[in-house]
């Protein structure tokens, strides 16, 4: 499939977060119901607006203005200082909340980022679905509202999330832009500043499909390369993608929050398996292995119960790797349905590295593996690698749903899940 993007963007982020602060304070007074900003000075009444409540934004305040212009539009505006410690902890709690769903995530700033949601598709009936279950449990767990964007394009899913607001999901892909972009005026367009909006409209380009079908020779005489790529941004022409910030992986974590409870131990086992798929797919493509192993599950009471085990044998075998972590789940499954299922791998050694082989693994001397020498493996444990490693060849080269175990078919529609695939650092 084409890659899909998600941009979420937290509503009024420093005013909600204010907000919610001062109501869980004992405040009777919600700043987003009333006409609010965050910034500046209280007493001297310097400095610019930082964020605005939806009242605010009535009376033509901005962001970004200064505080004494948005006085003199509102009166009786209220004031309240930013709190960037406050800020920062709840950005923390939404990118974990966040990577619960998936752990592709580009984060550019305090209260926004980019999900690659390609990976998890298949957990889902659809990617408006998927948004709106992340804008949902984010409004239900943390308090606060965000918009989430969606396209096969990194910047169209920016503009997306700008529509309108707060606490809703927009799409804008390629084939949608003529219809819903190009009638925007062309001051809406991404990295559209009030510099260029002047130059474009002494040009007679006043909406972004004025800018789209605009010669590029002339935008790039006016406004040098920064015409060329808002002329490339107007026409939804973007090939970045989602930056991963990439730790030294102390350990590899997959986990999936479901959208509906599982309630049997079949059920169970299936999510697990397609956990453990990505698991070992990860530590192999990272060229390691993992002498431990814990399986973790959240019921749908929201109580956490976590079991791990050292293996005898360091693996990336998907097939270990489920195993164990079935046997896990078995031991302390109380059969409370499960809101969150999830495998962790630890205790990680390079692929190459030697290790001491355990009774279970030694050949027996009469076979003829014995004849290989030291380094013989036993024949089951390498047709395990050999199948491993022919479909991590078959996904590379043809996508992630080139094939597809055909226990995990059965799971969807039915099953449907926010995946959490990510190193885990335990630093």
């Amino acid at each position: 499939m084409d890659r899909i993007i998600f941009h979420i963007d937290v509503n009024s982020a420093y005013l909600s977060w204010s907000a919610l602060e001062k109501l869980h304070n004992g405040s009777d007074l919600d700043l987003r119901t009333i006409p609010a900003i965050i910034g500046g000075d209280m007493a001297r009444r310097h400095g610019v607006v930082l964020a605005k409540s939806i009242p605010a934004k009535a009376y033509g305040i901005v962001t970004g203005e200064p505080i004494v212009n948005a006085m003199r539009k509102c009166p009786g505006l209220t004031l309240e200082p930013p709190d960037h410690k406050l800020y920062s902890q709840r950005s923390r709690e939404l990118m974990t909340l966040l990577s619960d769903f998936c752990p592709d995530i580009e984060q550019v700033s305090v209260d926004e980022c980019y999900m690659d949601y390609t990976p998890i598709h298949r957990q889902y009936a659809s990617p408006e679905e998927a948004a709106s279950l992340i804008k949902n449990r984010v409004y239900e767990q943390l308090g606060f509202t965000v918009n989430v964007g969606i396209s096969n394009r990194k910047v169209l899913a920016k503009m997306a999330s700008d529509f309108r607001k707060p606490n809703l999901v927009h799409t804008l892909y390629a084939h949608e832009i003529q219809d819903k972009l190009w009638p925007l005026p062309v001051s809406s367009l991404y990295m559209c500043g009030h510099s260029s909006v002047e130059t474009l409209r002494k040009l007679e380009i006043l909406t972004i499909g004025d800018l789209a079908r605009a010669n590029r020779d002339v935008l790039m005489a006016h406004l040098k390369s920064h015409g060329v790529l808002l002329w490339e941004y107007a026409n939804g022409i973007d090939a970045s993608a989602v930056i991963i910030e990439q730790a030294e992986a102390k350990g590899i974590g997959n986990s999936t929050t479901l959208s509906e409870d599982a309630a049997d131990r079949e059920t169970a086992h299936r999510v697990l398996l397609s956990l453990a798929e990505s698991v070992a797919g990860r530590l192999r493509k990272s060229g390691q292995a993992a002498s431990m192993i814990s399986t973790e599950i959240k019921y749908n009471t929201f109580k956490k119960v976590s079991h791990q085990t050292t293996l005898l044998t360091p693996t990336s075998q998907t097939d270990i790797i489920y195993q164990t972590a079935c046997s896990l789940f078995d031991e302390i499954w109380d059969s409370t349905p499960v809101r969150l299922l999830g495998i962790r791998s630890s205790k990680l050694v390079s692929e190459g590295e030697p290790v001491q082989l355990s009774l279970f693994d030694l050949p027996s001397p009469a076979s003829s593996e014995a004849a290989a020498g030291p380094q013989a493996i036993p024949s089951s444990s390498r047709k395990r690698e050999q199948l491993d490693q022919a479909l991590d060849a078959i996904r590379k080269r043809y996508g992630a749903d080139a094939v597809v175990r055909g226990s995990l078919l059965t799971s969807h529609p039915q099953h449907k899940s926010k995946n959490k695939e990510q190193p885990e650092d335990d630093s």
